[in-house]
């Protein structure tokens, strides 16, 4: 961690900052925006969570040297090289969005970081953004449109930006946005930071999928089973029960409970009709092969790959852990000091 952490301090001291500075801004709100805090909650009847905080130098710095390890780490061995795999969250506190010593120090060693998508990526993000915009087809009926709306004004966020977008990407973005109301922000991920912090190493940064292919993935085949998705999602948003649920994943990832990770699907409340059940099966299980095809890929070329993806992608027959051992790695978990 030190070697990493002083390397970083040097490049942080001489490189430009813009990047840095524009970080909590790259996520949800490079869609959206956000509403001014006054206006929203004049028009929702309700008080807007905290602002998020400004990531600068010092707070990189202190956030890197005080960091704690959080999360699930795999050692990944084949052709006489050490990959590794690591499971994240796409919402956290402040303090948990810095890698702690062990994550570090695995990172320090790999030559590639591999995010799901790296959203530091310019094109990436203009791609997401129009494979994620609504096509004519798409429209949801107004009553229930108003309601996403509704939403997205009780939660701060202007609501006029997400109508271009997919019904499923609304809904999507909105129950992470809801976990800032139980302390997690999506600005906080701490893959984003992965991303800075590879960069300042000078590290090369890719995705292990395409923008176009997690639309896709997130898109429910049928009308209907959209129309049924939007309803019993925002039933759950309106009662406040995507908060607390967020809070129980996120506490699993801080303490390294793959047992209660594992156990996801049993009280997440997001199994319940067919709609919810193939949104979930298009999201993990089938994304999994093509995720795990493209670690493989990166290794095989010589290269030492530090692979961080959201945790749910872990867990169960089908997670990557299974699948890149069927693949021929010797797959051991790193335990983590908390």
């Amino acid at each position: 961690m030190t070697s990493v952490l002083r390397l970083a301090r040097a490049t942080w001291l001489t490189r430009p900052r813009r990047v840095a500075l524009a970080l909590p801004r790259m996520l949800i709100w490079a869609l959206f925006g956000a509403l001014p805090a006054q206006v929203a909650a004049a028009e929702a009847g309700t008080s807007c969570p905290p602002a998020t905080a400004a990531l600068d130098v010092g707070r990189f710095q202190d956030g890197l040297r005080q960091a704690s390890d959080h999360g699930f780490l795999w050692r990944l061995t084949r052709d006489g090289r050490t990959s590794y795999l690591y499971g994240t969250v796409h919402a956290a506190r402040d303090e948990w969005m810095f890698p702690g010593p062990r994550t570090a120090a695995a990172l320090g060693a790999s030559d590639v970081l591999a995010l799901e998508l790296d959203v530091l990526d310019p094109d990436i993000l203009a791609r997401l953004a129009a494979s994620a915009r609504a096509r004519p087809d798409e429209a949801l009926p107004p009553a229930l449109q108003e309601r996403i709306d509704r939403r997205m004004a009780a939660e701060c966020i202007d609501p006029g930006p997400s109508r271009a977008y997919a019904p499923e990407f609304q809904i999507a973005s909105l129950a992470v946005i809801a976990a800032r109301r139980e302390g997690f922000d999506p600005a906080y991920a701490i893959d984003v930071v992965l991303a800075l912090l590879a960069r300042q190493l000078g590290k090369p940064v890719v995705s292990l999928e395409t923008p176009e292919a997690q639309m896709a993935a997130l898109r429910l085949p049928s009308r209907a089973a959209t129309i049924e998705f939007v309803e019993s999602s925002l039933d759950d948003l309106d009662g406040g029960g995507a908060g607390p649920l967020i809070a129980r994943l996120v506490r699993a990832w801080t303490e390294g409970d793959l047992a209660e990770l594992a156990d996801y699907g049993r009280w997440c409340e997001c199994l319940r009709n067919d709609a919810e059940r193939t949104a979930m099966k298009r999201l993990l299980d089938d994304r999994n092969p093509v995720i795990a095809v493209a670690i493989e890929a990166l290794h095989a070329r010589g290269q030492r790959v530090f692979a961080a993806v959201g945790s749910l992608h872990l867990i169960g027959p089908d997670g990557l852990p299974v699948l890149l051992a069927l693949r021929g790695f010797q797959v051991v978990r790193v335990p983590l000091s908390r």
